[in-house]
């Protein structure tokens, strides 16, 4: 009888992909993977997140639930709070192996090695770590869309974030990996890979030769059989012309870019330690707007930074306006220990956090449904990735999301891009009609024009 393994993941695309990778390697070794709410597994599994306390909260919570879902099973933690404090997770109950942000590629060797009742620690110092580790993920949930890992660590050392104590300096996956990855994703049958990073600007410049984002860009784009190659958040002073190049001019490159802004105050992006300024921000979105009128532009915003006064949310609030994105997500200041912003005397009340919070969660659906308007009775393609309620679901390449009447037989269409016609809009999605054509013949409309 296989043994049983459970994972649960906290955090971002990249710990995502780590996940899939480790579950890749105990699926290698014979392991039947399991919920993790089963009480039966043999092995629970919790990659970790620390870029928040909440995430730390999180993180705690699922460590406690694996121990009460079996107190005889081993608990394995690794990720971002594994390695940053190593001595909380091993103070919780039931923890028998802690692995940090690397090492885990022998994950499943450390856990055999390691007894019930034992408890081991492999994490050592991450900011003396040059070389990038190979996690090879090979399946992702829904088997539409693909992401790949193609840079770990962060040399940014923003005020507020821990995360290049908890990933260590920039790594970048050799340019023959990342080709090889894509090809064997590819003849897998998935459509859109989207390339993800710690900090994927950085990507290449530690690599010999030198690389860049750009260049395995157009090298990704190039692999026959791909479809669409998405790229996840850039910042601002790492978009190069050619990159805007690739996504204006090569259809298989996706017209979406996700561009952090964190903060439309110059003033509070220098205490930040960001790298760039209002300014830069403006002058690149209006690049792209320029090659590409339909092209989503989605961004981050921290809302309560130390010293961020009413007046100065007020100019945040105004240039996004101005920038009208398509998508904001929005994230409540947290204070880290260990980071510079921590220490910052003029914290911001939890109570005007969450005001401005809502104000720009409001401001983000308002722009978002104006993102959406033009494009009604407009033909768009959706890759199809589900289905729900009735409807099939998917994406377009500038990251609408449309809902269609589900078919007869339309479970044939998940995982292909067909053409809908855009009727309605909403804050969440699009309503779309499917169209007949030679490519989606499960369509009840006309062909597209």
């Amino acid at each position: 009888m296989s043994k049983r393994v459970a994972l649960h993941t906290l955090g971002c695309k990249v710990n995502q992909y780590d996940s899939e990778a480790i579950t890749a390697q105990f699926r290698a070794r014979g392991y039947e993977v399991v919920d993790f709410n089963q009480t039966g597994a043999d092995v629970y599994i919790i990659n970790t997140c620390t870029v928040t306390n909440i995430s730390d909260h999180k993180s705690r919570q699922m460590i406690r639930r694996a121990h009460r879902n079996n107190p005889e099973a081993k608990i394995v933690v690794v990720g971002c709070l594994a390695q940053t404090n190593p001595d909380q997770v091993k103070s919780l109950p039931g923890v028998n192996l802690i692995i940090g942000t690397d090492q885990r590629s022998r994950i499943v060797e450390l856990v055999e090695q390691i007894a019930l009742h034992e408890q081991g620690i492999v994490v050592g110092d991450i900011l003396q770590v040059r070389k990038f580790e190979e996690l090879n993920a090979i399946a992702f949930e829904g088997r539409t869309r693909a992401y790949l890992k193609i840079q770990d660590g962060c040399n940014q050392y923003c005020s507020y974030c821990k995360v290049p104590y908890a990933r260590g300096p920039s790594r970048s996956r050799p340019v023959a990996s990342v080709l090889e990855q894509v090809a064997d994703i590819v003849k897998q049958g998935y459509r859109e890979i989207v390339l993800t990073g710690v900090h994927l600007g950085g990507y290449g410049h530690d690599l010999k030769p030198a690389s860049s984002l750009s260049d395995i860009v157009e090298q990704v784009a190039a692999v026959p059989g791909l479809e669409r190659l998405r790229i996840s958040s850039v910042d601002p002073n790492e978009i190069d012309t050619r990159l805007i190049a690739l996504v204006a001019d090569n259809p298989t490159v996706c017209r979406h870019l996700h561009i952090p802004l964190q903060s439309g105050s110059d003033q509070i992006l220098k205490r930040m330690r960001r790298r760039y300024q209002t300014a830069d921000f403006r002058r690149i979105v209006e690049s792209v707007r320029a090659r590409v009128p339909e092209i989503a532009i989605t961004t981050d915003v921290i809302v309560g930074f130390p010293g961020e006064t009413p007046e100065l949310f007020d100019q945040t609030y105004a240039f996004l306006q101005e920038m009208a994105p398509s998508k904001i997500h929005v994230f409540q200041y947290s204070p880290r220990e260990g980071t510079l912003a921590a220490s910052f005397s003029d914290q911001v009340p939890k109570q005007e956090k969450e005001r401005r919070s809502q104000a720009l969660i409001a401001l983000s659906d308002q722009m978002g449904e104006a993102f959406q308007r033009q494009f009604v009775h407009q033909v768009v393609q959706v890759l199809i990735e589900r289905e729900l309620d009735g409807k099939l679901v998917g994406h377009t390449d500038n990251y609408l999301q449309v809902a269609v009447p589900a078919v007869q037989d339309g479970d044939q269409l998940i995982g292909k891009i067909v053409n809908a016609r855009v009727v309605s809009v909403s804050t969440e999605q699009v309503a779309g009609i499917l169209l007949s054509d030679a490519n989606n013949k499960l369509g009840v409309e006309g062909g597209a024009k």
